[in-house]
């Protein structure tokens, strides 16, 4: 298959181009930074695009067999500023439409887009649960969300088939989990604010497995959330985390700092929402790391694992 592939630097883009290329398969990349990803990517075709924009990029798109939409600004790396704001909007709900015209356009036509969506669509709760049936939240996030898988659906007046995953909590190597680890390591570890909050998680690998599924099997449509199967609160993985590291996980980090560092952002880390991956359990899809303690003692205790 050729793969046309936004986000393909990032954390989960680049484990999904590397199994993509282990199965022999075709990723064209859409970057906005083409010097970085010729240096990641050397020999693969590479394609600059500006995400918001309309342009002659979108012609790349013709002759793919799929595309995978997993482009958008950090959600919790920086303050929400109402510019932050607008730019982890816009970078979503502009990028998808930009994505969908191309799809749109192009003779011959993708078969399939997978596009990337979050549970925070399902705003936060220490008490309800979710599955793909349940009813969107009102926060921001949730906003962000209902915005962004509304221009995706539009591919389907293209008759092109649609998958949207929503990503929980991706642990691997790097993302969320490398900004964990150090306090940990210190000896300093511990839950974040109250620790009762819920934490939907997937292993990277079982990740890049689920959107390889929707790429092949052309039965599967519609919306998937993509999260284990046990999600936990913060506080039992926290627990877990250190048993793995054979670190105590005693000192919490109070809401106030996570709030001082991040601002309204903190949310991300300080709520959550149990997500449970019904459908996607209903298709078949296996998990190689269904608990939280395989997971973390799958990334944590294999080459790489103090990076």
């Amino acid at each position: 298959m050729k793969v046309a592939i936004t986000g393909a630097t990032g954390f989960v883009g680049s484990r999904l181009v590397e199994k993509l290329l282990s199965q022999g398969n075709q990723p064209l990349i859409l970057t906005r930074n083409a010097t970085t990803a010729a240096r990641i990517f050397p020999k693969l075709e590479i394609v600059a695009y500006s995400p918001t924009e309309s342009g002659s990029w979108q012609n790349a798109i013709a002759g793919c067999d799929a595309v995978v939409n997993l482009a958008g600004v950090p959600i919790a790396e920086h303050r929400w500023t109402s510019q932050r704001k607008e730019e982890i909007f816009n970078s979503r709900k502009l990028g998808t439409q930009k994505i969908v015209e191309a799809i749109a356009q192009a003779n011959p036509k993708p078969t399939v887009l997978i596009n990337t969506s979050a549970i925070g669509y399902y705003g936060t709760s220490e008490t309800v649960s979710f599955d793909e049936n349940s009813g969107s939240g009102n926060d921001f996030l949730a906003q962000v969300c209902q915005a962004w898988e509304g221009e995706a659906m539009k591919v389907k007046e293209a008759g092109v088939r649609l998958v949207i995953l929503r990503f929980g909590i991706v642990l691997g190597h790097g993302g969320a989990l490398a900004k964990m680890i150090p306090p940990f390591q210190m000896f300093a570890g511990g839950p974040i604010g109250t620790g009762k909050q819920w934490f939907s998680w997937i292993h990277l690998d079982d990740l890049v497995n689920l959107i390889l599924t929707a790429l092949t099997r052309s039965d599967m449509e519609g919306v998937f959330n993509a999260t284990a199967p046990n999600p936990v609160r913060m506080s039992e993985f926290c627990h877990t985390l250190g048993e793995v590291l054979h670190r105590p996980s005693w000192l919490p980090v109070p809401n106030f700092a996570i709030e001082a560092l991040l601002g309204e952002g903190a949310s991300v880390v300080l709520e959550g929402q149990e997500v449970l991956p019904k459908r996607t359990q209903n298709y078949g899809f296996e998990y190689q790391y269904p608990t939280a303690k395989q997971a973390l003692t799958e990334i944590l205790t294999k080459p790489g694992a103090s990076d």
